[in-house]
């Protein structure tokens, strides 16, 4: 297996966040209008949420789109198009759901000690991540 490095990866990742950019942004200016867009400009003040909509709509989207990409696929789009999939460490074969739902929350945990767990790809020899090493995958080239 070709192991998937810190850097195609990265770049994957920026990919798939303006994919999701470019779904939910739409979606929550349809439902708040002006209100939405002035939620995002830059003020010193922390924005709140503004309402039930926009809180499920920026975390459950991601979820869901992630998680049906990497069991449709074993990749998301991102990936795909840089050929690369997400595959179960031992076998190679596509990862069930167990692994995504851990992946993913793996994620959370990878990031939290500033990022520390994801940049763990950069030295893994398998160029695993924190959230790889949880639920038992590794990114591969195709």
């Amino acid at each position: 297996m070709s192991y998937a490095g810190f850097w195609i990866r990265t770049l994957a990742t920026f990919i798939d966040v303006l994919i999701l950019m470019v779904i939910i942004t739409p979606l929550l200016y349809l439902i708040y209008g002006d209100a939405y867009l002035a939620q995002l400009a830059p003020t010193e003040e922390m924005k709140s949420s503004l309402g039930f909509w926009d809180t499920f709509i920026n975390y459950m989207v991601p979820v869901v789109f992630t998680l049906y990409f990497w069991q449709k696929f074993a990749a998301t789009p991102a990936k795909m198009l840089l050929g690369l999939k997400v595959v179960d460490a031992e076998t190679g074969a596509n990862i069930n759901f167990r692994q995504s739902i851990i992946r993913y929350v793996g994620y959370y945990v990878a990031m939290l000690p500033l990022l520390l767990g994801v940049i763990w790809v950069v030295f893994d020899k398998r160029k695993q991540g924190w959230h790889d090493k949880m639920a038992g995958t590794v990114v591969i080239r195709k």
